[in-house]
Parts: C-alpha cells; structure tokens; sequence
C-alpha cells in the first residue's frame, strides 16, 4: 500500500510529452504519477487520499534547468547546494545541472561523488553535475570521460571557458562519442572575446568599454559543427545570443547533425541598453547583444532551432559585481525569473504555453537523458503548480538565493510558482 496518495484535482494539466493543455486531474502515489486524466475522483479513492484543489491553475512538470553554477565546492559563501536548492525550489525547478567550474573543479570521480552525497543531504531539487571536459578546465589534457560518466557526470563542458584549441575540441568530441556522451560548449572564439566587456557596437564605444565582436559566438560555433560533422559527437551550444550562431545550427540540424543548443531569459528579455550607464548587474557572457540579435533568438526559439531555456544561473557577492565595470564578475542569477521572464514569450504571443513549458522541461529532460519532465502515469512525482496570471515585480533582495545580482529588480512580471513538488514531496509553497 503506497504511504502517500494525492489528488490533485480542478487543474490545467500542461504536458509538453504529450501536447497535452486541458483541465483534469493527476494522483500521486508516493514518489511516482499514478494516474493522469478527467474526473479521476469521481468514483471515489478511498479515505487514505490528500486531495488538493488546484483551483484551475496549471500542473506541469517541474523545470529542468541545465545550466546553473552553484560555487560549491569552494565559494559556498556566494552560493552553495542548499541555498541554490532553495532557490530552484521556489523556481519551480526540481532538477538542474551544475557547471564543473567549482574549486576543485568536477574533473575527477571524488567530485561528483561529493556532490551527489550533497544533494542527498539537502534532499530538496534533484542536482545532477556536468564534468570537466579537461583537466582543470585548462584545455588541455581530457579527463576521464568514460569513468565520469559511469559515476553520475551527465555531460561533459568547460563551463564558462570555451574549448579553444581546434584539435583538443576534436578530441573530447572522439572520446565522447565513444561512450556516446554529450559535449557542451561554452561558443565564444577566446581571441576574438576574451578581452572584451560588452557587446561591439555603439554602446560599447560610446561607454568606452572594450567590444565582444558578435562574431566571435559563431565562429566557434562553426568550427565545433565542422568537429560534430567529422567525430558524430552530440553537441550543445550553450546560451546562444547572435543570429549568426543560431542560424549556423538550424542549418546544422537540417543536414542532420545531432545539435542541441540553449538560451537564457536574458537574450530574450533583454538587449545591451540595459548596461545603461556600466550597470555591473547586466554584464554578462556572452554579452547582452543588439535589438536584432534579440529577436533572432526570440525566432529560434519560435522555429525549434533553440531546443531549450536554461537558466544560467551564475550568483556573485557583492565584492564581485559593485565594481568598475572592467573590474566586475560576468554572469547573474536566475533561479528563481526563470519561469516568469520565459513566461513574457507566452504573453507576448511569440510561444505557445506548451511550447514555453517544452523549452523548460521535456526538451532538456530529453538532452540530457534524464527520465523527467513530463506528467505520465510512472514518472517521478516531480511537478510545478503555477499561476500564469499573476501579477507582480521582482524584487531581489527577496531571492532565496545567497546572490542577489540580476538586473530585472523592479520588472514587472506575470506568472508565479505556488508550488513545487520532487518525488511527491512538496518542497516550496507560497505562503498565503
């Protein structure tokens, strides 16, 4: 007998699996769905069973973020396990997937081990890890992919760094489709980027801050598709910003090459006159790019070419981002805008909800081979229950998270996690 069963009942179940946008109900039996359909009450289930009215708001399954830096090992003061946790919790992210880029950094089996053990402990979202994709990151020397992957790493990158050199690149893709592993590539061309601050063009001349030439993105890119296509290596472009790079990939994906890529809310909901005057909290990287770029990504994401909305999760202190700008930590949190700022797509008629809900669940589930994101009978109980009505503003210095850099303080947003579930455990509620 399961010790706990639930009905949630009067909801919009949002299933991106299966397509499925309509109004029912879905049990829960312990850790797993049990059912998933109309009126699944209406014959009674027995004293034993919690029911809960959703009040017609959407159940979908809980966000799978594949990209989040979480500083621990090693930085826990900026953000830690525990904290990002929370942080996802009331995201309405119940997997996500960490960056190696930690001290010690994920290119050794004690690592990932370490951080598995963690996660148990904090027993909140599901962590998964990535790990190096060379020795200390440094791009030089691989680690061990084969063993990795057999203990827990579900992919394998350099996070935050590209893998610059050309014949190193062509051998973790060699080595990894030996063990049919994912690569993922942080797509910035380091000579051409490396000195840079924000996007090249009028506001950086006009703020007097070295340029990232937009080029840069989709050089890399083309010499990785031209690796893809020699090793049939499966490939990840992370938080793709140019339209060069993204129209590289669809062109990529028609010939047939096995290419995933990702954006972030900010490519999206932002363009690079949110630096304004060196605004430290929207230095990122790759940098926020021109109107046109924006709306390049906006149509990927449209057409399919963009398979996934990843968070990119990247928490500093205030010693890192308050700042010269030259001076200031790249990156921002996102834990917990990611589904608000993907949910403006939805308002603004450019997606579907179930669309905005793929890019956010069924899509990265899938990328990286991980039984989760959809809402069928013997899944995981892994659920968010949001409103994608609600109105309000973002106000960091409410984040759970131990970092507080974003630069949509103040944005109004509509839509709004109130509850979320991991293995039928509830794990954030709004509080009334």
């Amino acid at each position: 007998m399961p010790e706990l069963r639930r009905l949630f009942r009067n909801a919009r179940l949002v299933d991106p699996e299966s397509g499925r946008d309509a109004a029912g109900d879905l049990i829960v039996e312990d850790d797993r769905i049990a059912g998933i359909g109309a009126n699944l009450g209406k014959d009674g289930l027995g004293a034993d069973i919690e029911v809960v009215d959703v009040g017609g708001l959407c159940l979908a399954p809980g966000l799978v973020d594949m990209r989040v830096q979480l500083r621990e090992p090693g930085a826990e003061h900026i953000e830690s396990i525990e904290s990002g946790s929370k942080a996802a919790a009331a995201g309405g992210v119940t997997t996500m997937v960490a960056l190696p880029n930690t001290e010690p950094p994920v290119d050794d089996v004690s690592v990932v081990e370490f951080l598995a053990r963690r996660a148990r402990e904090v027993k909140l979202t599901k962590v998964h890890t990535y790990a190096a994709a060379t020795k200390g990151m440094a791009g030089k020397e691989l680690t061990e992919i084969g063993l990795l992957a057999a203990n827990g790493a579900v992919g394998f990158t350099d996070g935050v760094k590209a893998i610059a050199d050309t014949l190193v690149m062509r051998r973790v893709l060699a080595y990894a489709r030996t063990f049919d592993q994912l690569v993922i590539q942080h797509p910035e061309e380091p000579s051409l980027g490396g000195a840079g601050e924000v996007n090249e063009g009028e506001i950086a001349t006009r703020l007097g801050l070295a340029g990232i030439a937009p080029a840069a993105e989709v050089i890399m890119v083309e010499r990785d598709l031209r690796l893809v296509a020699i090793t049939g290596a499966r490939y990840h472009a992370a938080h793709v910003s140019t339209a060069a790079a993204i129209e590289a990939i669809r062109r990529a994906k028609a010939d047939g090459l096995p290419v995933t890529c990702d954006t972030a809310p900010p490519y999206f909901a932002l363009n690079e006159t949110a630096v304004g005057d060196y605004r430290t909290f929207a230095k990122l990287s790759p940098p926020l790019r021109g109107e046109s770029d924006r709306q390049a990504v906006i149509a990927g994401l449209a057409d399919g070419t963009i398979d996934a909305i990843a968070s990119d999760h990247a928490p500093w202190d205030q010693d890192s981002k308050r700042l010269p700008f030259s001076s200031a930590s790249y990156g921002i949190v996102g834990l917990e805008t990611l589904l608000p700022l993907s949910l403006e797509l939805y308002h603004a008629r450019q997606l579907g909800l179930v669309d905005v809900v793929r890019k956010l669940t069924s899509a990265p589930a899938r990328i990286l081979r991980l039984g989760v994101g959809r809402l069928a009978a013997g899944a995981p109980a892994d659920l968010v229950i949001f409103d994608p009505d609600a109105k309000g503003r973002i106000e960091t210095d409410k984040f759970r998270s131990k970092s507080k850099n974003a630069p949509f303080d103040g944005r109004p947003f509509q839509g709004r996690v109130e509850r979320t579930i991991v293995d039928g455990r509830t794990i954030f509620e709004r509080a009334a």
